[in-house]
């Protein structure tokens, strides 16, 4: 089965969710996971090779020399992929692979790969890369009795946060008219 095929019918056995994209022979899927609930995923069919793309987190705000240090140290243990940055700094994790390699079973380990790559040190890079606007955002939302369920996974390094005078959130400026 040519690999234009194989990628569609696989992903609809997996169950996963997926579209084409915008370039020929491209498909987009979105890869459900735990701590990033999405990652978003481009197969791309380039003649005799299979390119893959996967969106993991953007330009971090923060520490980009220690992201960046965990990224590589990381690499170190992904098969067949490396996490590498654009030119607005954002990460992704890629891989190139001879089309002819590529069939079910190799795809859905690829993709599991690339979930684990993606998922597993989301938290973390959240934390390296933006604390600063973590922790404001947690100050703000405790001052105004808004939820922090999707907070609640950093709360060892978020609570407290809003009695620290460096990220109590502002008050309004008022209008003098």
């Amino acid at each position: 089965m040519a690999l234009a095929q194989v990628i569609p019918a696989t992903l609809d056995d997996l169950g996963i969710e997926w579209e084409p994209g915008l370039e020929p022979g491209q498909f987009v899927a979105t890869l459900p996971g735990e701590r990033k609930l999405k990652t978003v995923t481009a197969l791309t069919i380039a003649g005799d090779t299979l390119l893959l793309s996967a969106f993991v987190i953007r330009n971090p705000d923060e520490n980009h020399a220690e992201v960046y240090k965990h990224l590589l140290r990381r690499n170190l243990r992904l098969p067949g992929l490396a996490y590498a940055i654009d030119r607005a700094g954002d990460v992704y994790v890629t891989g190139r692979y001879p089309a002819g390699l590529i069939d079910a079973d190799y795809l859905d380990h690829l993709l599991g790969v690339v979930l684990e790559a993606s998922d597993a040190p989301f938290n973390e890079l959240l934390v390296l890369g933006f604390l600063t606007s973590m922790k404001k955002e947690w100050a703000w939302r405790v001052a105004r009795g808004e939820s922090l369920a999707n907070l609640e996974a950093f709360r060892p390094v978020l609570a407290g946060s809003e009695n620290d005078p460096a990220y109590a959130p502002q008050p309004l400026p008022v209008d003098p008219h």
